[in-house]
């Protein structure tokens, strides 16, 4: 088994890192690079979104008939309808995945081979691919550490992750830029750490990210900005009732959630 992996950032150097502490020939390949991709049984692209068919275009005829390709962006349905027609003739399959992994710095210094231990991985295959490729995939997705791996659709996939990852950073860019921010050192403690860890994050790739997830993603902030303003309303209202109903609704959900 040979993989191949475009794009040496944190994610893309971190497939690349695991790919090698789990034994397989590995490839790694700068943004820009070509090479021959004969021998290549599985790709992943860790490119920007909008860098990925150009990569293809570039590189694809030195592609091995039954490779398989995927992509790594945060956002699926984009890329899946942009690849639809190519994936229904292609001699390669290009399957769409999301690796649910990160930290708050970017590059390839930053990557770790351990990044994916137990992490999910999603994945928006297309339903007339047949069962074949992911059969191939999946045990390598497991050999770099994934401990989970969902298959879903692209709109559903992009529903979660409005919620579960792109309105967290929303919140998190928001909160920090409190005017008390720059008078915060020595009144701090987990919960200030938890809440803006992640406002450091890259805006030319998450501004990128919000925009190709538009629709979801402005749902998931009305319905943020509903509780708040229900949370604002109990306050104003001296409401201690409310507010206890309100915290506990909160907490009992937490505790619900495996």
């Amino acid at each position: 088994m040979k993989i191949a992996v475009a794009g040496m950032g944190l994610i893309g150097g971190s497939l690349y890192k695991a790919s090698l502490k789990a034994g397989f020939e590995t490839l790694g390949l700068h943004h820009g690079d070509k090479a021959d991709l004969s021998g290549v049984d599985i790709i992943f692209v860790a490119l920007p979104p909008k860098s990925i068919t150009g990569w293809i275009e570039e590189n694809e005829s030195t592609f091995k008939d039954g490779a398989i390709l995927c992509d790594v962006c945060g956002v699926k349905t984009p890329v899946f309808e942009e690849f639809r027609a190519q994936a229904m003739k292609s001699r390669w399959t290009f399957i769409p995945a999301h690796p649910m992994a990160g930290k708050e710095v970017t590059g390839f210094a930053n990557a770790d081979a351990g990044l994916f231990r137990g992490a999910s991985i999603i994945l928006t295959p297309y339903p007339f691919m047949g069962r074949g490729p992911l059969d191939k995939l999946c045990p390598v997705l497991q050999a770099l550490g994934f401990g989970k791996i969902v298959s879903t659709t692209p709109a559903h996939h992009d529903e979660m992750i409005a919620y579960t990852s792109q309105l967290c950073h929303v919140i998190s860019g928001a909160y920090i830029k409190d005017r008390l921010a720059p008078e915060t050192n020595g009144y701090t403690a987990g919960s200030f750490a938890d809440m803006s860890r992640i406002a450091t994050m890259d805006e030319k790739t998450w501004s990128d990210l919000f925009l190709e997830n538009k629709e979801h993603l402005l749902s998931a902030v009305g319905r943020f900005r509903e509780r708040m303003e229900e949370f604002e309303k109990l306050l104003a209202a001296q409401d201690k009732a409310g507010l206890e109903r309100w915290i506990k609704e909160g907490a009992d959900m937490k505790r619900s959630l495996k």
